[in-house]
Formats: structure tokens, sequence, C-alpha cells
């Protein structure tokens, strides 16, 4: 598996770095290493890959704090859902968190930021489908939210991140949220997983989130 996981990631490199040539930022692959082992993820390590992606901040504890220090190069992101009381913790080991969605959490992070003396960067998560279930800022509602958390507590945001709606509209979508990280002045875009990367890096996504597509299929208990 492990000469495998990097076969596909110079694979999947080669497709974007072609269907990126006119990008005027070419994406980061972020390798989603949630539910793999240590040991399923250092042949990708070795091979100088440095962006990884965790959802829970427990399980990234565990696989990566003893790793960072000592590969001081490595670039950690938080993907999934984060609870506030995960924040302290979040913020000592992660580089870039992708899920900001809430006045209240950005308060948090930015006071861990304040008594650890480090700065990640952020992406607003958007909730383009207005579903119940996921989490996110309405697009109609991101303007102000961006402007509280650059004026008001000095977060810094590069970028909007967005999981489309399962609905076979991915195009759409990307492209909403494409020209709504362009209208704000952002200038990264966290957009794009193992199915609909390809669509991703047309709409200008700087930072794709693939997981299986290196990695193989997850355990389904995980």
């Amino acid at each position: 598996m492990n000469d495998k996981s990097i076969n596909k990631l110079t694979l999947i490199q080669d497709d974007i770095k072609n269907l990126a040539s006119s990008n005027p930022i070419k994406p980061e692959i972020v390798c989603i290493s949630k539910t793999f082992s240590v040991n399923q993820i250092k042949p990708l390590i070795d091979h100088g890959h440095i962006h990884f992606g965790e959802n829970k901040v427990q399980e990234a504890d565990k696989k990566w704090a003893e790793i960072k220090k000592t590969r001081k190069e490595l670039k950690l992101h938080m993907v999934g859902k984060l609870q506030t009381n995960k924040a302290k913790k979040a913020v000592e080991l992660f580089d870039f968190i992708h899920s900001l969605d809430s006045s209240r959490l950005g308060d948090i992070l930015k006071k861990r930021e304040i008594e650890l003396k480090k700065k990640l960067s952020y992406f607003i998560q958007i909730n383009i489908g207005n579903e119940p279930q996921k989490g996110g800022i309405l697009p109609n509602n991101v303007k102000e939210f961006l402007k509280y958390c650059q004026s008001q507590i000095n977060l810094n945001i590069i970028g909007l991140m967005v999981i489309p709606p399962n609905d076979g509209s991915v195009e759409k979508y990307f492209e909403e949220i494409s020209k709504l990280n362009f209208n704000l002045g952002l200038k990264h875009l966290s957009m794009g997983m193992s199915e609909d990367y390809k669509v991703a890096v047309k709409f200008k996504s700087t930072f794709l989130r693939i997981g299986s597509a290196i990695f193989g299929p997850r355990e389904i208990n995980k």
C-alpha cells in the first residue's frame, strides 16, 4: 500500500500540473490521513510531502505531535468540525484550520493564539447549500463575518472552504464559491476532494483535500 500511495500521489500531481497550467497559484495537495496509521502515512512524509489533514483533534494529537517535533517542515490541516473545547489543542497542533464557522470559535482561537504566541492560517467554511446538517457561514453573511475576523480579532483569514451538496451540481457550487472568494479579495481557496478535485482546479482551488484517492478506501467503522 505504501508504494501505491506514493504512485497515486504522483499521478494526481501530474494531473493537477496539467489542469492548473494557467492558474495564478498552483494547488497544494492536502493528504487527508484521518483513520490511517503513522506507518501508512510515513512513506509520503519520507517522499517529501508536506501538507496533511485530519478531522479530529484527539486522533491528530496521537499521530502527529511527536512527528512534528522532528519534522518541522510539515504542515497540518484541521479539516473537520472544530469544537470550541478542542480549540487550545488545535492551535498547538495545527498550522491551518479549514472549518472556522462562528464568531465564538474565532474568539476562542484568537485567545489561544495569544496564549501560545502562535499564528495560524484560517479558511472560513461556507455552507453553500444551506444544509442544516453541515456547519459553515451562509454566503450572504460571509462578508460581515470576514470583516469581524480580520478587523476585530485579527485572525489570518486566507480563503474560503466548501464541501458542496451531493446533488450533482458541483460545478455550479465551485464556480459560485470561486467568484465569492475573488470578490472578497482572498488569495486561497480550499475546495475539492478525491472525487471532484479536477473540477475544483478548473475553478482556481489552491488547496485540494484528497484522501481515498491516495490512501485507498477507509474502514467503514472509522
